[in-house]
């Protein structure tokens, strides 16, 4: 296998740091490979950075069902880089491996509750047609206030676009992290 080469260089950790102290964004973010890519455009690093922090902090999704959408995603798009990284969010919110691994075949699982089964079949659906059914969206607002339905949507389209950032640029894992925890197994499509 050949050396990997970065698409869009990596800026240096210090670096990154001024740029994000500049654009008022949190140092610890700029010790994150994706935001060592992103700082060299401040301006942009900063709206995506103030969409995460909207749809991550005191927000009106439940936690739990906002990482199943994001490793639900990670899984369908292939996407390494935030598979990993959620991987670590969902376990910090108390979230078990084997529920976490069971977004790989959700439907196969009869242990989701409701709500859970609604907000996958809304991202397969967005990640497959662009848009939630109907029919899911009923089964969606039957568990979920207005404002948590907005931040389902949006956060469906924020981390598809995240998936398509951080493979188009091949964003590496930080140094140390394993990729596709805790098993490697990958999807195969």
């Amino acid at each position: 296998m050949g050396e990997r080469r970065e698409r869009i260089e990596m800026l240096g950790e210090d670096e990154a740091r001024a740029a994000a102290r500049a654009a008022g964004i949190p140092e610890r973010l700029a010790t994150l490979s994706v935001f060592r890519m992103l700082l060299w455009h401040p301006k942009l690093a900063s709206a995506l950075n103030g969409l995460l922090t909207a749809l991550l902090a005191d927000t009106r999704l439940d936690p739990r069902l906002r990482e199943l959408v994001i490793m639900r995603i990670g899984w369908r798009t292939g996407s390494v880089y935030e598979w990993t990284q959620h991987w670590g969010v969902a376990r910090l919110i108390g979230m078990s491996e084997e529920d976490i691994l069971g977004v790989r075949d959700w439907r196969a699982r009869s242990d989701y509750e409701a709500a859970e089964r609604a907000v996958l079949a809304a991202t397969d659906e967005t990640l497959d047609t662009g848009t939630i059914s109907e029919k899911t969206w009923g089964e969606c607002q039957a568990h979920l206030e207005r404002e948590a339905l907005l931040e389902l949507v949006a956060a469906i389209g924020n981390w598809r676009l995240f998936s398509s950032l951080l493979r188009s640029l091949d964003v590496p894992l930080e140094q140390g992290r394993d990729p596709w925890p805790p098993d490697g197994r990958e999807p195969s499509g």
